[in-house]
Parts: C-alpha cells; structure tokens; sequence
C-alpha cells in the first residue's frame, strides 16, 4: 500500500501506467487510478499527484488528465478543492454502480463483503420482480420463460452453457415484470460481478442441476400466478446458489 501524508501518494509505483498507449486515454487513466484507489494502493484521505507527475506517469496532455479527474469526481472517488489539490475520498461515498468503480471493487473484494452485500441487493429486487412477473407476464413472456427453463435441462452436462443460458432465464423473468430501473439494476451489477472468479466460482454438472431444480420451483410459482410463491422461489435460488458459489474451491451456478 502507497504511504500517504500531506503532499499526497509519496511511493510512485502506487500508479499504474499501461504498457501499450490505450485509445480511448481518458477512459484509461480513469481505470487505472479507479483501481489503485479502490485497491488502497492510493488510500482514501490522500492527495492525487499534481497535473504535471499525472502526464509523466501516463504520457498525456493535461487536457486529458483534467478530463479524468473530472470522471473520478463524478465517480464519487475524488474531491477537487481550488487550493487543496484533488483528494481520494472514503469508500463509503464512492459510486458503486458506476461499472468502473464496481468492477474495481468486486475484483478486490478479496473477503466477499461486496459480493454478500451484490447477493442480498440481487435476491430482494429479483424477488419482487418475480412476484410482479407472476402477475403482469402475458402468455408468451411465461412460454419463453418456460422455454429457457428446457433449454437449461438439455445444457446442464455442459456447465459453460447452462451458465450463459442461466443468465438469460434471470432476465427475461425480469423482463416479464415490467419493472425496468430493477432490471437496469441488477443487469449493471450482475454483469460486473460475472466478470471474477470469486463470484462465479467453477461450476459443475451437479451445481447446474441443482440450480436448475430451483428455476423449476420458480417457473412453477409463475405459472400458477402466485406472486409470493414466485418471490419466496427466487430468494430461495439466488441465495442456496450463492453459498453453493462461495464455498472455497466450489461451484456453482444461480
């Protein structure tokens, strides 16, 4: 970790310049200062090196420098004060539905205490999507629905595609509910979470049955228009996968 004091990160390496000059810079060192800020590399409380150490570090203009730190503002990472340079700030006000900044997060959420806290979000929103599904899903939203469901039947011995297949049945029951900011939601979190191994773990044949069990039991709630069937349904999948997932070593799948 970068020691830091008054004049800010005092061990250079706490910045992470890009072997291969990137295309889209800003964007770049945008990613680069996110991760070493949210690793603690650049802890919260210390300052950003000035403008003029930024261009040497990442070979840009300034122009692009003050564009990036502009994103970290906006980001919830950083506070820019006339005077008093541009300091991190405390995690507890950093933007993590910013796909930046949770990306960052989840890949350094080494004790899982994001990734539990992603788990409950998912399970409480997909809960009431599923009970408002149950009662707002035309008769071909709950065909395809029940579509997927046999198409994850046929994939369970290949686990790579019941995973892709799983995420798809997930989304369209969201989707049948109408309800699209929860979507929105858990499809921006879902699809960083999905991007490390700590959430996803190696699934298995008998992970995916087991999931596949559970999406059963859901499928069956909609279909009998049971709103809170379809709820308790879904809480119960999205969390049994989860502590399937996060035993050490395991898989899983959900």
């Amino acid at each position: 970790m970068a020691k830091s004091g008054r004049n800010g990160v005092e061990d250079p390496a706490a910045l992470k310049p890009w072997p291969k000059r990137p295309a889209r810079l800003a964007h770049a060192v945008v990613e680069s200062l996110t991760d070493s800020i949210v690793s603690g590399a650049i802890p919260s409380g210390s300052t950003l090196p000035v403008e003029p150490e930024l261009c040497e570090t990442f070979g840009v203009s300034r122009i692009t420098i003050r564009e990036a730190v502009k994103s970290l503002e906006a980001k919830g990472l950083v506070r820019a004060r006339q005077g008093s340079g541009t300091t991190v700030t405390q995690s507890e006000e950093w933007n993590l539905l910013d796909p930046v900044v949770l990306a960052a997060t989840v890949q350094h959420d080494g004790e899982l205490v994001v990734l539990d806290h992603l788990v409950g979000v998912r399970s409480v929103l997909e809960a009431q999507m599923a009970a408002q599904a149950a009662e707002l899903a035309t008769d071909d939203d709950l065909r395809e629905v029940e579509g997927l469901l046999d198409r994850l039947e046929d994939e369970i011995a290949t686990p790579a595609r019941f995973v892709e297949s799983d995420v798809l049945f997930h989304d369209r029951i969201m989707q049948a509910s109408r309800n699209r900011l929860g979507r929105s939601i858990i499809r921006t979190v879902h699809t960083q979470a999905r991007s490390t191994f700590l959430y996803t773990g190696t699934p298995d044949g008998r992970a995916c049955e087991q999931a596949n069990a559970e999406h059963s039991r859901i499928v069956e709630r909609l279909l009998a228009r049971d709103p809170v069937g379809a709820a308790q349904a879904m809480t119960a999948h999205i969390e049994a996968a989860w502590s399937r997932r996060r035993v050490p070593h395991s898989g899983g799948t959900g």
